[in-house]
């Protein structure tokens, strides 16, 4: 009896299995808040260079003083301030700005706006921020080997936990070295507070929830985050605050540890079937069920005579996609892909300043498109495929990219906002529907037996290309139309690389080095499966069932003692599905 039979006794969809989903729902939320709190703490309002004749005067009227120097009023300070007759008539300073008069966006005090990191120190912000994704890089790869090591909940938890500290000791900082320093400690969470619960509850469900359920709670709570993160903000007034509540969030994760059970997968593959046996026992009282010990029995000697099989196999490694020239090729280009719509995704999602409206109101905006995007990610995909969908997605959003960044070239535009709107708010749908799909394109792109490993190299080089995002970002301050033409060039040439990539859908996926290393051979770059005739259709069944199928077959004709020396069928990998 395998791993997904005794869950099925045990309860695949049952009162746990809601539970679970309901906490990976608040993680969903709560790294949503953590990971938008570097832009939040960050947001810059409307400033004008100090001057004692400004002090008594209205934001209007000292924007009508600074009107004449257009987009560098911001930075220049004046020496006199003359009034006759109603025209202002002011001299500029030779010397730099020391203090400035801020409009508060809804009355939030950011941290830029406390430490008068503006102008010309504009930049130590984006320094931190930075510093945020390398520990994210860090953080994605040493939560990943202790989530190996120590068990997924264990990992999960000190993920959060680093959150925590990070964000609570960034309330504290007060200068550019601590700021830097912390938000690299809160970065180690970024990634690894959310991926490592998405595996542990994959693993519980039954595979009718797996897409629908979990598709539809992640949608939900990552867009409640991001609706909720921005007004969160403006309700505490202040960037520490703000912190404070967020740390909190994460703080409250460590009460999984008496809820959540510990993956059982994990515990066989420790060979402790004992402890997995426990866990599943724990489960069925939970769901109400009786699970009689004879099919506790039957798991137990199934799981030894897998291990038995196993110890007598080869694992294929990392290294061993680089050794054949074609599925070398395949690797190459998804993880270089992916950096590059990585990078794109996070300098979108996260620029919501410059557009002619509260960044609080834009942040909303952006997160009202998530859900819409995951609708028309399925019905692009059941048209016309995985590879036309992400190119057709990724060519149609690098050229909305191109004409946000020609209304931006023209300063008589940048303050039309319902104009930047009708460009920004299809260019944020667009990038999802890229992230997403390509996501799930390159995972099935890989074979089954370095799956897991390949997506993880995958994402450890897409956080490190996202190191790039808050320079990219601050490029706008000197350039407004810069960071939308360089997005422009990275998603076309996205574009242009998934076409070199074989199609999916309605493949029959491979599982073995030498199953990808022929898989898509003889396809062109642009055999798109809309193109293919319906009746040449190959049913996409994966190797994986097929093997157990023919070995289902063949294990009928043999006895019980035969059965448990011999071949042991697969469990469902739920780390390959994620």
């Amino acid at each position: 009896m395998d791993f997904d039979k005794i869950l099925e006794k045990c309860g695949d969809a049952g009162r746990y299995q809601y539970l679970i989903l309901l906490l990976l729902g608040y993680i969903a939320f709560t790294s949503t808040v953590h990971y938008y709190s570097q832009n939040i703490i960050g947001f810059v309002p409307q400033h004008w260079c100090y001057h004692e004749e400004l002090e008594n005067r209205t934001h209007e009227e000292i924007a009508a003083i600074y009107a004449p120097f257009g987009s560098k009023a911001a930075c220049t300070r004046l020496d006199k301030i003359e009034v006759h007759e109603g025209v202002y008539n002011v001299t500029v300073s030779s010397q730099s700005c020391e203090r400035w008069i801020y409009k508060y966006d809804y009355g939030f005090r950011s941290m830029n706006v406390e430490l008068n990191w503006v102008c010309e120190n504009a930049y130590k912000a984006r320094i931190g921020q930075s510093l945020f994704f390398l520990g994210s890089l860090m953080g994605t790869f040493a939560f990943g080997m202790l989530g190996d090591r120590i068990g997924r909940v264990r990992a999960v938890i000190l993920a959060n936990q680093c959150g925590f500290v990070g964000d609570f000791l960034t309330t504290y900082a007060s200068n550019l070295t601590q700021f830097s320093a912390f938000r690299c400690i809160s970065g180690l969470a970024a990634t690894a507070n959310y991926y490592l619960m998405f595996i542990l509850v994959l693993e519980f469900l039954a595979p009718k929830l797996r897409n629908l359920a979990i598709s539809g709670v992640l949608g939900l709570c990552f867009c409640l985050g991001a609706l909720v993160a921005p007004w969160l903000s403006v309700l505490a007034g202040n960037w520490r605050i703000y912190l404070t509540f967020s740390a909190l969030l994460q703080l409250i994760v460590a009460l999984f540890y008496f809820v959540v059970q510990e993956s059982a997968q994990w515990l066989i593959t420790r060979n402790n079937v004992e402890g997995a046996i426990a866990r599943l026992k724990l489960i069925a009282h939970f769901n109400g069920r009786q699970v009689p010990p004879a099919d506790f029995e039957a798991f137990r000697r199934h799981c030894t005579a897998k291990r038995k099989h196993e110890s007598q196999q080869n694992k294929a490694t990392l290294f061993d996609l680089m050794r054949t020239p074609r599925l070398r090729k395949t690797a190459l280009i998804v993880i270089f892909t992916f950096m590059l719509i990585s990078l794109s995704f996070n300098t979108i999602s996260r620029n919501v300043e410059g557009l002619g409206m509260s960044p609080f109101v834009v942040f909303s905006l952006f997160a009202v498109v998530v859900p819409p995007s995951g609708l028309l990610q399925g019905l692009m995909q059941s048209r016309l495929g995985r590879k036309a969908t992400c190119f057709v997605a990724l060519a149609g959003t690098s050229l909305l990219a191109c004409a946000l960044g020609v209304c931006l070239s023209f300063e008589s535009v940048q303050l039309n906002a319902s104009l930047l709107l009708a460009f920004a708010m299809p260019t944020r749908l667009g990038i999802s529907i890229c992230y997403t799909t390509f996501s799930q394109y390159s995972s099935e792109l890989l074979p089954t037996c370095v799956r897991s490993r390949g997506i993880a190299t995958a994402h450890l080089a897409a956080a490190a290309a996202s190191v790039t995002s808050p320079y990219l970002i601050h490029l706008g301050t000197k350039w407004a139309a810069g960071p939308s033409f360089i997005l422009t060039a990275l998603l076309l040439t996205a574009a242009l690389f998934s076409l070199l990539l074989p199609e999916t859908n309605n493949r029959q996926l491979p599982i073995t080095l030498e199953d990808g290393e022929a898989f898509g051979k003889g396809e062109s770059m642009l055999s798109f499966d809309c193109w293919r005739a319906r009746d040449d259709d190959v049913l996409k069944q994966p190797a994986e069932e097929l093997k157990l199928n023919a070995l289902n077959g063949a294990r009928r004709n043999t006895s019980p003692e035969t059965e448990a020396e011999g071949v042991v069928e697969a469990d469902a990998d739920p780390e390959a599905e994620a």
